[in-house]
């Protein structure tokens, strides 16, 4: 089973799919230790400036950066993650609150798919991914909508296989929404660019199938 890097900020927390396993790292990114400690979850690794926080927390696993940096604490974790060999990331707290975090998240999921990982930025009732030169697959059991977005302008040879809607070799653009508000449609699915990155929004609770893939 692939490992996963789970990295908590301080957004919207949907705990019902926050599910770490055996092997799994754990990182709360600053304000995200308040999640944590609700459910009981000593994180592998605390991070941030801890202006969300509005501590310091005490640790040996405790890691405080200036409030003046360029990454934001997701970022910092995320790359912490990626130094420790992760491929595959879970980002919780990221969606929702103020719109610049969600937007500067969905960058470092960009960040994550143009550095050869996969990170997914789960909110209380959607998950956000991109993929640049690849493939993100999903099995049958999704269902409800999905749309699909040009992060790099142009993203060409963009095939979307097994939904309402399908594109084969389409070209997208990032000035006009032509994939948003697809379907999934009970069989197989995917979603391919072969050069450029997309961002695919779905309404599927669903995360482990595509998560350790």
């Amino acid at each position: 089973m692939t490992p996963v890097c789970w990295i908590v900020g301080a957004g919207d927390f949907d705990a019902t799919r926050f599910a770490p396993a055996p092997g799994d790292f754990v990182i709360a990114a600053d304000g995200g230790l308040k999640y944590l400690d609700a459910l009981g979850v000593k994180p592998d690794l605390v991070l941030g400036d801890f202006d969300s926080l509005g501590r310091v927390p005490a640790g040996g696993n405790v890691l405080r950066y200036p409030p003046e940096k360029d990454d934001t604490d997701m970022m910092i974790a995320v790359k912490e993650g990626l130094r420790r060999g992760f491929s595959r990331f879970a980002l919780f707290g990221g969606l929702g609150g103020r719109l610049g975090h969600t937007l500067a998240n969905i960058q470092t999921l960009a960040y994550l798919s143009k550095h050869g990982a996969r990170g997914f930025l789960c909110g209380e009732r959607e998950t956000v991914t991109t993929v640049t030169d690849g493939t993100v697959s999903f099995s049958a059991v999704y269902s409800g909508y999905i749309s699909v977005f040009c992060l790099d302008e142009p993203a060409r040879g963009v095939t979307l296989c097994g939904l309402k809607y399908p594109l084969d070799g389409a070209v997208l653009t990032a000035s006009v929404p032509l994939g948003v508000s697809n379907e999934f449609t009970g069989t197989a699915s995917s979603v391919t660019v072969e050069n450029g990155t997309l961002v695919i929004v779905w309404g599927d609770g669903r995360l482990e199938e595509v998560l350790r893939a």
